[in-house]
């Protein structure tokens, strides 16, 4: 996809790709595209636009992580 923001926004290879705008947004269905062709999923998956697949890396909420006895 071709970026056309006034601060180009960053390209699917890049570290900061996630800050890219939304140009699509699908809430009921748990995901969103954004401007550089990465499909953004609500558990932090990420499909790009080579096929790529980015496994989810949600931060982990150590407050509610229950262990073991």
């Amino acid at each position: 996809m071709d970026c056309r923001h006034q601060t180009p926004c960053p390209s699917a290879d890049s570290a900061d790709r996630e800050a890219a705008h939304i140009v699509a947004h699908h809430p009921e269905q748990g995901w969103s595209l954004l401007c550089n062709g990465v499909l953004l999923f609500d558990d932090t998956g990420e499909l790009l636009p080579d096929g790529r697949v980015i496994a989810p890396h949600r931060a982990i909420d150590t407050e509610h992580v229950l262990t073991a006895a």
